[in-house]
């Protein structure tokens, strides 16, 4: 068997939970007692189960199938059991980092950075059921998903500044996110927005009167889209957030891509499907 066969070594984990139905991997936080705070060990397992879904995507390996049949994945959907789905850092943790030592620190804040930018950068289109509060490292989880979808219930905080700190390490990704004048203005405040602010600014993408398979019809569209096209498209987007050429190198790149994209055997299964009036060979349907 592959070592990246989808029944092969997933990660041991106590904090969260991952489940697999064919392409789409559902990865859960499951520290409910305390509202699904942050602490070292669930930032550590959630890393691993990303890095153990990115290295069983379809968009890594490039091919829909590993060598058993089984169906690489496609989609992650995060969510958190329990009233809340993230509470941001464990309080513990907080209080802990005052006895730390700043390479500590330091090594804790890499850590969290790890989290943050393996969610923003992962090859799977990823998709947040959001309940109850999502405060300081869980706003930024919610800045680093592909969709987010929340209940009327959901209220966000960019909490940091009430404990005399700041959200730097989530920052990036909620300032994309959001843009500039919101991202100051959260980050400023540090209170409390409800669903529809936080639809209106962009931080969320769906409000749902319930949860319950409000992310069936997204992952449907996703499983009918080119499993690399849409890997390709959040590069896209990566390259173009940290794009340092001029324009014209940026648009000769552009046709480069382009053309490689038309060019490769999805883009050419795409326009062949299309043609012949027939569903492309990644569609489920």
């Amino acid at each position: 068997m592959s070592n990246f066969a989808i029944g092969n070594l997933m990660p041991e984990t106590s904090l969260c939970t991952l489940e697999i139905e064919g392409p789409v991997a559902r990865l859960t936080l499951t520290r409910e007692d305390v509202y699904n705070a942050l602490n070292i060990q669930l930032i550590s397992e959630i890393i691993s189960i990303l890095e153990w879904i990115k290295e069983r995507s379809v968009g890594e390996r490039g091919t829909l199938n590993d060598e058993d049949g089984a169906p690489y994945l496609r989609v992650i959907v995060m969510s958190g059991a329990g009233k809340h789905f993230c509470a941001g850092a464990d309080i513990n943790m907080m209080r802990d980092a005052g006895a730390k030592s700043p390479e500590e620190n330091r090594a804790d804040s890499e850590r969290l950075d790890r989290l943050f930018n393996s969610l923003w950068s992962h090859p799977c289109f990823t998709i947040g059921k959001i309940q109850g509060v999502a405060l300081g490292g869980g706003a930024g989880l919610i800045a680093c998903l592909d969709h987010v979808i929340v209940d009327s219930g959901t209220r966000i905080a960019l909490s940091e500044g009430k404990l005399g700190i700041l959200p730097a390490v989530i920052g990036p990704y909620v300032y994309r996110k959001v843009g500039s004048a919101e991202f100051r203005r959260l980050s400023m405040l540090a209170g409390r927005i409800g669903a529809e602010e936080a639809l209106r600014i962009g931080l969320v993408s769906q409000l749902a009167p319930s949860l319950d398979g409000a992310e069936d019809t997204v992952v449907a569209e996703v499983l009918t889209t080119g499993p690399m096209a849409v890997t390709e498209a959040k590069k896209l987007t990566l390259t173009f957030d940290r794009w340092k050429g001029t324009d014209e190198e940026l648009r000769t790149w552009t046709l480069d891509k382009t053309s490689a994209m038309r060019g490769s055997g999805e883009g050419q299964e795409g326009l062949a499907s299309f043609l012949e009036k027939r569903s492309p060979n990644w569609n489920e349907e």
